[in-house]
């Protein structure tokens, strides 16, 4: 059968599904090459505007979009090279779907909780960062911005800051720059920081390691306050400048020297038998005993030995001398001289900052700072334990159930506590001016803490939280009324409330073969720390509910720590 021309009809089972479709120009004959699934296919008009058709095809290419020829050379292009269909003329920004939501951030609100508000957005709803005018026209210097922001990053976490306020100054730092798309990320050990100009450019990423660790919040606070200058935008502080005022900060030395930091750990350790019961000779034997470990763990620092075994060699004075003075039959509390002694090696802050870092969605940061706070813990336990079973076998009559008693005189408790404070501050090398605030805030949960114990017999564990809590609320509204970081005013006041009588008690009864009541003081001495980190975290949290966030929205925490 043939038509009116006399050609036979082609069926679609006759026609090749490689022959071209009607209305379509046929390829020019040519040696045969590779050519990628993604590219136009040739012979196929792409539409310039929508004003032929006012419908358009899903799959067509926006308005705008250019169809670049393939190179002439044939070389296949990079995956990590601009395509060629993008044109950045054109289309100056990415535009999610559903519209940028509108989010302002208040400026008189301290930079911390404003960059903390962006940092919990997704990085397309954040805003973009006002025009700043710290470099010249040709832009900011991506690689030493970075490399400040990691030298700044790296000074807050060696000094104890927590993960989150760390992250918060580094983005705040990327940020004053006029670096937008910044995502810092912190570790224990490591400090990295990605830069991506745009969707279509390389990102530029640096990282840095925090080898040591040394608590100076005399340094923390001069880097806050480079911090809130580059954050202000009325100071303009330049590159080098920034470079040199951290310079600067570096090269300054400790307030205290180290005999009067010594002289600390020996007034930290007798305010501490005071407030669990000792008198004026129990306060000189523990102030000589910890001032003796002192000693002791600065010569094994000297000769470069771990700080494991500093703990331990400084853990052994206090219970030597407490010891000595039972088996001499010295009528004195030896458990008070032992626990005043603890008092000033249990290192409170590396407990907070973990659960601070566990509770804000920070697990890998939290799970070291609390393994590091275990292998201290472990090392105080060796010394320890070490003298108390050479007291045992020396005939020593130490009794584990024996409860160490306060002092009738509230005043003298309140004036222990407060003493207890002023030389943690000391020990942490805070700044002149803040040690004052942070004696009177340890005096103020002490007073917290015995009212709800002693005169209401609530539970400790209760007791201590309420106690804690208002220590980091209060820290943190003396923090923001001077837009510096809470250390200072919460670290030293939370001295008051450490466990050093339950870790005491829990030793001995190990010492002594009573393993049962000694592993039930232990527990009770890390329900006590648990209270102390997640109080003062409340109460800083607490703290911020009643400031204005400055975001739009609701905080986003759990963001975080549920995986949307």
């Amino acid at each position: 059968m043939t038509d009116a021309e006399g050609r036979k009809p082609q069926s679609d089972e006759a026609r090749s599904v490689f022959a071209p479709p009607t209305g379509v120009a046929a390829p020019a004959e040519s040696e045969s090459s590779t050519t990628s699934e993604f590219a136009v296919p040739q012979g196929l008009a792409v539409p310039r505007t929508g004003t032929e058709s006012e419908t358009t095809s899903e799959f067509a290419l926006p308005e705008g979009l250019d169809v670049a020829p393939p190179p002439p050379d044939g070389t296949e292009g990079s995956a990590f090279s601009t395509p060629s269909t993008y044109g950045a003329k054109q289309t100056a920004a990415f535009t999610p779907a559903s519209g940028i939501p509108l989010v302002s951030l208040a400026k008189d609100v301290p930079w911390q909780d404003r960059m903390r508000t962006m940092l919990r957005m997704p990085v397309t709803e954040r805003p973009a960062p006002e025009p700043v005018h710290r470099h010249d026209e040709a832009g900011p210097a991506v690689p030493r911005v970075l490399d400040l922001t990691l030298r700044i990053g790296e000074l807050l976490l060696a000094g104890g800051e927590g993960a989150e306020d760390v992250e918060a100054a580094m983005f705040a730092v990327c940020r004053s720059y006029g670096l937008d798309r910044c995502e810092p990320n912190v570790t224990f050990t490591l400090l990295s920081i990605s830069h991506q100009p745009s969707l279509v450019d390389d990102p530029v990423t640096a990282s840095r390691t925090v080898r040591r660790r040394s608590p100076d919040y005399t340094r923390l606070a001069a880097v806050y306050q480079l911090v809130d200058d580059l954050s202000d935008d009325e100071t303009h502080v330049s590159l080098e400048e920034a470079y040199r005022r951290l310079a600067e900060i570096r090269r300054n030395r400790h307030p205290y020297s180290g005999w009067t930091l010594t002289a600390a750990s020996g007034l930290l350790a007798g305010a501490a038998s005071v407030l669990v019961g000792g008198g004026f000779l129990v306060f000189v034997s523990a102030a000589v005993g910890a001032m003796l470990g002192d000693r002791l763990a600065w010569l094994c620092a000297g000769r470069g030995l771990p700080e494991f075994y500093q703990f331990t060699v400084a853990a052994t004075p206090p219970a030597a001398i407490g010891v000595a003075l039972t088996v001499a039959h010295v009528d004195v509390k030896a458990s008070a001289v032992i626990t005043g002694g603890l008092f000033a090696l249990l290192p409170g802050r590396a407990l907070v900052a973990g659960v601070q870092d566990g509770l804000t969605g920070f697990y890998i940061t939290a799970s070291a700072r609390l393994l590091e706070v275990l292998y201290f813990f472990v090392g105080i336990v060796a010394g320890v334990l070490t003298v108390l079973y050479f007291g045992v076998q020396l005939g020593a009559k130490l009794n584990p159930d024996a409860e160490l008693g306060v002092s009738d005189d509230p005043l003298s408790q309140i004036a222990a506590s407060m003493l207890l404070s002023l030389a943690f501050a000391v020990l942490l090398q805070q700044e002149r001016s803040t040690v004052l605030m942070a004696t009177l805030n340890g005096g103020v949960a002490w007073v917290v803490y015995g009212a709800m114990r002693y005169t209401g017999d609530i539970s400790p564990v209760v007791s201590t939280t309420a106690a804690a809590g208002l220590v980091g609320l209060f820290g943190q509204l003396l923090a923001r009324y001077r837009f510096a970081s809470a250390l200072p005013y919460t670290t030293a006041a939370i001295g008051p409330l450490l466990p050093g009588s339950a870790t005491y008690f829990g030793l001995l009864g190990i010492a002594q073969n009573e393993v049962e009541s000694g592993l039930t003081s232990l527990t009770k001495a890390v329900a006590l720390a648990m209270a102390i980190a997640i109080g003062v975290n409340l109460g800083a949290e607490i703290s911020r509910i009643f400031l204005r966030i400055g975001s739009a929205e609701k905080r986003r925490a759990a963001k975080r720590t549920r995986g949307f």
